[in-house]
């Protein structure tokens, strides 16, 4: 079966690269910094929580810390993230992502949408070196809203008649069947889910199974 699309629509973490070990390692430096009595992270902590809002991961992480100390210390390790990120010499991308990314924009428009703040979309195209391949993107640090609006906004304003989305949790599902864009679930990331339009192991299986919306 071969899905006809006019966009494809990308999420970042668990989809286009793996950044959990790096984060992992810079929030837990942020949250020393901050001298909050907040817990220290783990890789498997961050993973469940990847692909949520920003406060809502705080929230999940530190039900401790008043709000405003969550504020802050989810700031501070936004910051220590993007230092860490942008230091990172390792190729952490999921196997074939650039270049799959490269093969499929020569015959559709690529975007990305994700939960994570403001910046970051940013830092993942420029690590990544596909910023010439995404045509637009949408995320929670800009808007405050959910994926769903996120998608809803980026599909409004780029005259989508037949998009997919590329994401790997159950978050990425829910938020897909509530804007109506279909999901095409990377079974190489995070999580599981109930119900997807295809499932892909790798990334550039995307090569095979889109076709342009005639």
């Amino acid at each position: 079966m071969r899905i006809k699309s006019d966009g494809i629509i990308l999420d970042i973490d668990g989809t286009i690269w793996n950044t959990t070990h790096v984060i992992t390692v810079a929030w837990n430096g942020a949250i020393d910094e901050s001298g909050f009595a907040a817990q220290k992270v783990t890789s498997e902590a961050l993973q469940k929580e990847f692909g949520k809002p920003m406060n809502v991961i705080a929230d999940d992480l530190w039900p401790n810390l008043t709000q405003e100390q969550k504020n802050v210390l989810m700031e501070k390790c936004c910051e220590h993230e993007q230092v860490a990120l942008k230091a990172n010499q390792k190729d952490i991308s999921y196997p074939a992502v650039r270049e799959g990314i490269k093969e499929l924009a020569k015959r559709f428009n690529i975007y990305i949408v994700s939960n994570c703040q403001s910046g970051y979309i940013e830092l993942t195209m420029e690590k990544n070196g596909i910023q010439s391949f995404i045509r637009d993107h949408e995320c929670y640090g800009n808007t405050k809203k959910g994926k769903a609006d996120n998608l809803r906004f980026l599909v409004e304003r780029n005259s989508l008649k037949a998009p997919v989305y590329v994401g790997d949790t159950q978050g990425d599902a829910d938020a897909c069947r509530e804007a109506g864009v279909k999901f095409i679930w990377a079974s190489y990331g995070f999580g599981s889910v109930d119900s997807c339009a295809a499932k892909i192991s790798r990334f550039d299986e995307l090569l095979d199974l889109l076709q342009n919306l005639d």
